[in-house]
């Protein structure tokens, strides 16, 4: 059974979360085979799956045009997976499949509200999930690298561009907000011994409480726990990596007898203590609480003053604020790029001002091309208070999309569009040498067009 039809036999599922949502247009067997693409079949249930998933997800109503699009990309992902089988040069590592599966069955349980949950969907442990499914994921992760292989080929040149960019009259080209191109040198505050026996004032007693089995541990946690992440589940992660937590954490995790309520201690985000509830090799499950320092009780004092030297030094002595970033700063995501800062999702260096949090406005509001702030608060993407100096490299002010201001924006968007284009008639040739036949509702919508 494929990986697509099993995400569907959860459909009855959502189902009964968003009752008012029907795509279907009659009382017809969920079941149906509505395509076959080679050897192949495709379920009329797997195709609803997919619209659900759009409805749900972009908020559309459905259609029968959205069905048929949604028909279409599945026979599409089939004939990429022939002909990637096909292509003896394309290899998927064992390492590759069962990465890419943990983090497929992590969302999954995710959505349908834990392993329990998503187990009892199934009727199956998670382990007999990912066995069931890895073959068929390991053909999906072949499809996908002959698809980049083809996508790798496409490039946009300065004409293709320029041609793109002309198909859109000049009043409908849209208007940009005001962006910016930064990078920062991070420092941390230091906890004050207040902070830190305050907080281990609290945990101690909690962890006592439980341990006395006065109130169980997943009741603390959603009394007191400061994890906004797991706090609302009663501190509990299933199936986490020791490579997705803090060494810090993963250094005890690893060691946690099974059961056992482990000793407090310190990460970068404050005090813990945790249960391993399960081990499988390098995944646990497990229940935490956290108590965070208090805010109110760090000196910033030293954050301050070496963000001071910092910037003295590259205004009065020439260093290179980058490299500095790269040697000093305590934010590991900009210090890995000489303390330059970027989308956490595109990668995109030019920043919406209106994006940013209102600390980085007032930091940024009278700086100049070239500046290098006085050192000023941050919070940072994991919510940590920080301290850091900016290094303002430009200025963009809003302005009408311009080809010679937004060339990269657009050298972007025209490549998508030559590779939409270009995949379109790629698929068209490699659908002729590959069966297909629609049957059932497929088959009806197409005779009606």
């Amino acid at each position: 059974m494929t990986l697509s039809v099993r995400i569907t036999l959860l459909v009855a599922f959502i189902l009964s979360v968003f009752p008012s949502q029907s795509f279907a247009q009659d009382e017809r067997v969920l079941d149906e085979i509505v395509a076959v693409v080679g050897s192949n079949i495709i379920l009329q249930s797997e195709v609803d799956g997919y619209v659900l998933g759009v409805i749900t997800q972009q908020q559309l109503s459905y259609s029968d045009d959205l069905w048929k699009s949604a028909l279409d990309q599945l026979i599409n992902e089939k004939i990429l997976v022939i002909h990637a089988k096909r292509d003896t040069n394309l290899v998927v590592t064992d390492q590759e499949v069962d990465q890419g599966l943990d983090s497929r069955i992590n969302a999954m349980q995710a959505q349908f509200g834990g392993q329990a949950r998503l187990e009892e969907l199934y009727g199956k442990s998670v382990l007999e999930i990912k066995a069931e499914l890895r073959e068929d994921y390991r053909d999906q992760i072949l499809a996908e690298n002959f698809r980049r292989q083809k996508l790798g080929s496409i490039k946009a040149t300065p004409t293709d561009v320029q041609a793109w960019f002309d198909l859109f009259p000049t009043d409908s080209l849209p208007t940009l907000p005001d962006m910016v191109r930064v990078s920062h040198l991070v420092r941390m505050p230091i906890v004050t011994q207040a902070a830190r026996n305050e907080a281990l004032e609290i945990i101690t007693a909690i962890r006592d409480s439980v341990i006395a089995g006065v109130i169980e541990m997943e009741d603390m946690a959603e009394l007191f726990s400061d994890d906004p992440g797991s706090a609302e589940k009663g501190g509990l992660y299933e199936d986490m990596s020791l490579g997705e937590v803090v060494p810090e954490f993963a250094a005890v995790a690893a060691r946690s007898p099974i059961g056992a309520y482990s000793r407090v201690f310190e990460t970068q985000f404050g005090l813990h203590f945790l249960r391993v509830n399960a081990r499988r090799g390098d995944k646990i499950d497990y229940n935490h609480i956290l108590i965070s320092f208090d805010e109110r009780k760090v000196d910033p004092a030293p954050a301050l003053a070496y963000l001071t030297t910092m910037r003295d030094s590259v205004l009065n002595k020439g260093a290179s604020f980058y490299a500095l970033a790269a040697q000093n700063s305590e934010e590991e995501v900009s210090k890995a790029r000489g303390g330059r800062v970027a989308d956490p999702q595109s990668g995109e260096r030019n920043l919406y001002m209106e994006a940013l949090g209102a600390l980085w406005q007032k930091t940024l509001l009278t700086m100049e091309e070239g500046d290098v702030s006085e050192p000023s608060e941050v919070q940072l993407i994991d919510g940590r208070r920080a301290f850091h100096i900016v290094k303002l490299e430009a200025r963009i002010p809003s302005h009408r999309v311009d080809i010679v201001s937004d060339y990269k924006l657009i050298s972007e968007k025209a490549l998508q569009y030559k590779q939409a284009d270009e995949m379109e008639e790629w698929l068209s040739e490699l659908k002729k040498s590959v069966y297909i036949d629609l049957r059932g509702k497929a088959r009806t919508l197409a005779e009606n067009n």
